[in-house]
């Protein structure tokens, strides 16, 4: 996942006069009645791309991310350039003949909660009443600074400060049956792969690998990581939390990601 958001072309989530948020689509405190299993939840995906299309014109484009809540509840982050304006009004402006739907005329966040709510259809009154309340957010700050690929490769693999995290990758038992799996856990939309191949003699691959591995070390990141510590009274073992630095092309093999890839290609080659 990381390998792959670092090779998208992110020019129509993060370029000019584009404001991108960070999306997430949650479920109600009885989830295990609408969300049984990974299949349903796709299928909710896949209906509220169908409606993104409908009512704001044009598709549903940025990364999406499955996680899972303490509870067990599965919820989506997407990564997007949410809507202006309201909904359903390209639609009534080309559209002669036209049929209502959820959320018609409400702006970006309440059409949203409105649609979320609907897909998901709780059949508890109050369970859909909470859900509606509750069942969505749009965080244009965390969107912001997840605008290059390297941070939100860090934000969805919950490394560094999100390791804490590490919970919501996972699967809950209800899902753990078979047939019930959650099949992938990430994917895009609408983005397309802008990756060039070069070939090196095998001089040039060793200079290049270890001016990448001087590189990584120079930026001096980080890793939180388990090791496991003898208590010398007790002979006890427990699992202690450090953080190490991170090592890269130990043998003069693997990627890095960085916020400028043209950048570092240019340097590279002058450095050739």
């Amino acid at each position: 996942m990381v390998r792959r958001l670092a090779e998208l072309d992110w020019s129509p989530l993060v370029g000019p006069g584009r404001i991108p948020a960070m999306i997430t689509l949650t479920y109600p405190g009885d989830w295990e009645a609408v969300a049984p299993s990974g299949r349903v939840v796709k299928d909710h995906l896949r209906a509220l791309q169908l409606r993104w299309r409908r009512a704001w014109g044009t598709p549903l484009i940025g990364v999406w991310k499955l996680e899972f809540q303490r509870r067990g509840a599965p919820h989506i982050h997407i990564f997007t350039v949410p809507p202006h304006g309201r909904a359903g009004e390209l639609r009534r402006m080309t559209r002669v003949r036209r049929r209502a739907a959820v959320g018609d005329g409400l702006p970006f966040r309440e059409w949203l909660s409105a649609v979320w709510a609907d897909i998901v259809g709780h059949p508890d009154p109050e369970e859909r009443r909470r859900h509606l309340a509750a069942g969505t957010g749009v965080d244009y700050a965390e969107g912001m600074r997840s605008s290059d690929p390297r941070r939100l490769a860090i934000y969805f693999t919950k490394h560094g400060t999100y390791r804490d995290k590490e919970y919501q990758h996972e699967v809950p038992e209800l899902w753990r049956r078979p047939g019930h799996g959650p099949g992938r856990f990430w994917g895009y939309w609408g983005l397309k792969v802008a990756t060039a191949a070069v070939e090196l003699d095998w001089d040039d691959y060793v200079t290049m690998a270890r001016t990448l591995r001087r590189y990584a070390r120079s930026q001096r990141a980080l890793a939180v990581v388990s090791v496991p510590r003898v208590d010398t009274r007790t002979g006890a073992v427990r699992e202690r939390r450090v953080r190490r630095r991170v090592r890269r092309f130990r043998h003069q093999a693997g990627f890095l990601v960085v916020r400028d890839g043209p950048a570092m290609a240019a340097a590279l080659a002058r450095l050739l």
